[in-house]
């Protein structure tokens, strides 16, 4: 059994390292702090995990990527790599528990769609192309999120009578932002990092980052 000096000194440590984790998930400002989970009725993600994520930062993905794997975040290594996490002031262990029970992520970004295919009346949001992934980088980690059913996810097929009417709606520069609802299907280790995998639900596209809205999607056999 351990002294209770040696037990204190552990204590001290552990709360250090807490802290300075605390730290760097909290340094890259309010708009990028781990939101509270929420979860979709009747939706679940990897082993039944069902708590929502709204566009997560890259520290929270790193988390979420431990956590799905089952594997104990190297605590004690990220501080030895960063200078900025080793001098953390404060204790707070609320971000690490933010990604517990995540199935599901919503993020936003640009929908890099094409122009229409007047040939098949359909657009490609080349965002979520199987050969496309997100990727987040912290505390000396990469994770990469990809799309396992982009293949399907990235046509957006019109009527073709109307696909027309529809560019005319889209900015010329086809600046369009999609709202995607990502559903979490896989986790896969690699070096200096790992991948998670998640299928497309749905997603919503609309003009420019705050403009009216263009489509809503569903994407069947996710």
């Amino acid at each position: 059994m351990p002294t209770s000096h040696n037990f204190e000194a552990a204590r001290v440590h552990y709360f250090t390292v807490m802290a300075a984790l605390t730290l760097a998930l909290s340094a890259c400002g309010s708009a990028e702090r781990a939101p509270p989970t929420m979860e979709v009725p009747g939706l679940a993600g990897l082993n039944g995990r069902r708590g929502e994520l709204l566009n997560p930062d890259t520290n929270t993905m790193v988390l979420l990527y431990y956590d799905l794997a089952g594997i104990a975040p190297p605590f004690d290594e990220w501080v030895e790599r960063d200078m900025r996490v080793r001098t953390a002031p404060a204790i707070d262990k609320a971000a690490s528990r933010a990604v517990r029970d995540v199935g599901l992520i919503r993020l936003s970004m640009n929908a890099n769609l094409s122009d229409c295919d007047p040939a098949n009346a359909e657009f490609t949001v080349g965002a979520l192309a199987p050969s496309s992934y997100l990727s987040f980088e912290a505390f000396g980690e990469k994770i990469a999120l990809s799309f396992a059913n982009g293949r399907t996810a990235q046509i957006w097929s019109v009527p073709a009578d109307r696909a027309q009417a529809i560019r005319d709606r889209i900015d010329v520069t086809r600046n369009v932002t999609i709202d995607a609802l990502l559903r979490i299907t896989a986790v896969q280790p690699r070096p200096g990092g790992g991948a998670v995998m998640a299928s497309v639900v749905e997603y919503d596209l609309r003009s420019g980052a705050s403009g009216p809205a263009i489509a809503h999607l569903q994407i069947t056999g996710h």
